[in-house]
């Protein structure tokens, strides 16, 4: 028994020394980042390992905070992530509510159409050619409707929602309800772990969206934070080879200074959906 107990104990031990190194290994890229966005680039450049900043300074952060096309840009994100969050959402509870019921005429087919889509898609050039005859191009839509269902989403919201006991929505029915109040007021409620975590899927997915601008959207007023960054960075770093003197020669601390202002959203929303997103990782293993 004391054998068992040690065993147990060093287990838990070892456990825990591992799980704590890797959560180093995890937070030191992002505090790296952090302390060079402070720290001077002389300073920063002077060495690969920075654990501390000798001197603290905001300079990088006041430089992009003045810039206009920055908020601008954040702004576009803003509404692609609020907007395009719902409308997938609408989308893909809508179409996981229909597809979680056996009756469904067809239901089989369309579910496999749709997992087909995961292993076979139209193509960059089909689906260019699409965006651009719907005059979607160069805005904000074009960053929305292609990517407005994910098919894993889809097949975790389905598989939740076909967990849910019929004798509630058979309860619902003798009241009188009809499927649209059946889905808001019975299976939504039910569902409130799974909405919470695929809303954050998707809005984590359309905040750091970046390659779908680069195919639609050349308009310098319609870019979102990720495209905008990007310009930015290379920008700076084809003016530090030229040997340039321009205040923009931040160096590293300004490209650790927009990693910085692009993750902070996430940061502070992903607190809130923490304790949905741990009961809903698990989503896509739940049976009938």
């Amino acid at each position: 028994m004391n054998q068992a107990g040690l065993g147990s104990k060093l287990f838990n031990a070892c456990n825990y020394i591992f799980l704590g190194f890797i959560t180093l290994l995890t937070l030191f890229p992002f505090w790296d980042s952090l302390i060079v966005s402070i720290t001077p680039i002389s300073e920063s450049m002077s060495s690969n390992l920075h654990l501390f900043p000798k001197t603290i300074t905001f300079e990088a952060y006041a430089y992009i905070a003045g810039m206009k096309q920055l908020w601008n840009s954040y702004g576009i994100s803003i509404f692609v992530t609020v907007v395009g969050t719902i409308l997938s959402m609408i989308v893909t509870t809508l179409a996981a509510y229909a597809l979680s019921k056996s009756n469904l005429p067809g239901g089989r087919v369309i579910m496999f159409l749709i997992i087909f889509t995961m292993m076979f898609s139209g193509g960059i050039i089909p689906t260019y050619l699409v965006v651009k005859q719907l005059g979607m191009m160069n805005s904000v839509w074009a960053m929305i409707a292609p990517l407005m269902i994910q098919t894993y989403n889809l097949i975790i919201m389905r598989t939740f929602m076909a967990s849910v006991p019929e004798s509630l929505e058979e309860a619902a029915r003798i009241d009188g309800c009809g499927d649209f109040r059946i889905l808001l007021q019975v299976v939504l409620p039910l569902a409130m772990p799974a909405i919470a975590t695929i809303s954050l899927f998707y809005a984590v997915a359309k905040w750091n969206e970046f390659f779908t601008a680069v195919m639609y959207v050349t308009d310098k007023d319609v870019w979102p934070l990720q495209l905008f960054m990007r310009a930015m960075l290379i920008d700076n770093e084809a003016m530090y080879q030229s040997g340039g003197d321009s205040p923009f020669l931040l160096g590293q601390s300004i490209k650790m200074a927009s990693i910085m202002v692009s993750t902070i959203p996430v940061m502070l929303i992903y607190p809130f959906f923490q304790r949905y997103f741990v009961q809903g990782a698990t989503l896509g293993a739940v049976k009938e």
